[in-house]
């Protein structure tokens, strides 16, 4: 580790783009820290502290949502972005033609994706402030007059606008992808706090609280642990042999190699969670919005509804599960065609040994995927309910292991690793 720290302090190109990198990620830390006017701070960070589910949009968005930031809603609006333009990809044949136009359609694609991300930055930061006008049982946020409603959207806009613009800044200038940078800086950002109330609890008195102490212990193994699980599942891939069919040209010979095609056993990666989260966050809010509605039927339908989406039940979990791992099968079968893949490897000349080409390779590849989708599957169903179990299991709410957050930061800290590496061994072979 030391060595590879020398190496990139020894080539002055790429300390440049680590410093710069850093410099635009401390700039996002300062913008975090900026608040809008019209919040009761204390009260908004109770209402996220008790809250699972938006406790964990706020950890996602780096703490900007219970600071009430000028840059509230962090990249959300773009991810989000990304995601429906990427399902659009699936059903619109001129977004899928796009799609496949190499480097120019992929910029034409991110071009579309910065356009939606305003108009749903407008959605999302009229949602939350109605949530926290509202949607809550205390105003956490001041009323406002129709003039301050539209300052402040314009503001929540410009600042998703400026993050989504700092991360492709990182993106092209720096090391690493920006918008992950800024999403794992985020995450990373609250743990110090929690760790602070952690130890207030188990040495805040004269005496210390041992249990706390060795659930705080427990609590350490199992992120260890799950550190460890996440590592080994996202790098974990079936290799299918491929062989290419040997061609003959006169006296030459072409062809004959054998490689491999890999299927990652996780590849949908972290967005059935995002599904799964963003409809888990809905009935929770319509129902405390009805819960002051006049009508008796309305308002215990309402506070039914709400307390079964609490986020300290056993039904939140299990439903929470079951979605997360419905929507892992659901986006695998978006973004991977089995079709598609034995076409390409047909028209390339290549073929998997023992199976036939064109549709008996499609039904060998869903068979495959299908099988090892299982254990992905179930794998980003835990890593979801991660903070609940570690939570009944150490009797600790101060501190959250949330599964999702070191899931994203574990995986940008592997693909940084990545690009930093390839960026060495480009330079090494430059030397030479």
């Amino acid at each position: 580790m030391l060595e590879t720290i020398s190496r990139i302090f020894t080539h002055r190109d790429l300390r440049k783009k680590i410093i710069y990198t850093i410099l635009l990620l401390l700039l996002f830390r300062v913008l975090a820290h900026v608040p809008l006017p019209g919040v009761d701070l204390i009260k908004l960070k109770q209402f996220f502290a008790t809250n699972q589910v938006f406790g964990l949009l706020d950890l996602f968005s780096g703490g900007t949502l219970s600071n009430f930031s000028v840059v509230l809603m962090g990249v959300g609006p773009y991810i989000t972005a990304s995601i429906v333009i990427q399902l659009l990809t699936m059903v619109i044949p001129s977004l899928e033609a796009l799609s496949k136009e190499g480097e120019w359609g992929r910029q034409r694609i991110n071009y579309y994706t910065r356009i939606l991300t305003v108009p749903l930055a407008f959605i999302e930061g009229f949602g939350m402030l109605q949530l926290l006008q509202k949607g809550t049982q205390s105003n956490i946020v001041s009323q406002m007059t129709p003039f301050q409603i539209v300052v402040f959207l314009f503001t929540v806009v410009a600042g998703t606008v400026l993050l989504m613009w700092l991360g492709e800044l990182i993106s092209e200038n720096g090391i690493g992808n920006g918008v992950s940078l800024i999403i794992s800086l985020g995450i990373l950002s609250g743990f110090p706090n929690q760790i602070q109330r952690t130890f207030s609890l188990i040495a805040g008195g004269a005496v210390i609280d041992w249990s706390k102490a060795l659930g705080f212990i427990i609590f350490l193994l199992l992120t260890a642990a799950a550190v460890a699980l996440i590592v080994f599942i996202n790098e974990a891939q079936r290799n299918i042999p491929i062989a290419y069919a040997r061609r003959i040209r006169g006296s030459a010979s072409y062809g004959g190699v054998e490689s491999h095609l890999p299927l990652k056993v996780n590849m949908a990666g972290v967005i059935p969670i995002i599904f799964a989260l963003s409809l888990m966050v809905f009935p929770g809010v319509i129902a405390n919005i009805f819960k002051m509605a006049r009508s008796a039927w309305l308002s215990n339908a309402s506070t039914f509804v709400a307390n079964l989406f609490q986020s300290n039940n056993l039904f939140y979990g299990i439903f929470y599960f079951i979605l997360v791992v419905l929507f892992t099968y659901f986006y695998t079968y978006v973004i991977f065609h089995p079709k598609e893949v034995a076409e390409n490897l047909q028209k390339q000349g290549a073929f998997i040994p023992g199976i036939r080409p064109g549709p008996n390779t499609a039904n060998y590849l869903s068979h495959v995927s299908n099988r090892i989708l299982i254990a992905g599957a179930i794998f980003l169903g835990l890593i979801a309910v991660l903070p609940f179990i570690v939570q009944a299991i150490t009797k600790i709410n101060t501190i959250v292991l949330g599964g999702t957050g070191l899931l994203i930061v574990v995986s940008v800290v592997l693909e940084t690793y990545r690009q930093i590496q390839s960026q060495l061994i480009m330079r090494t072979y430059d030397d030479y």
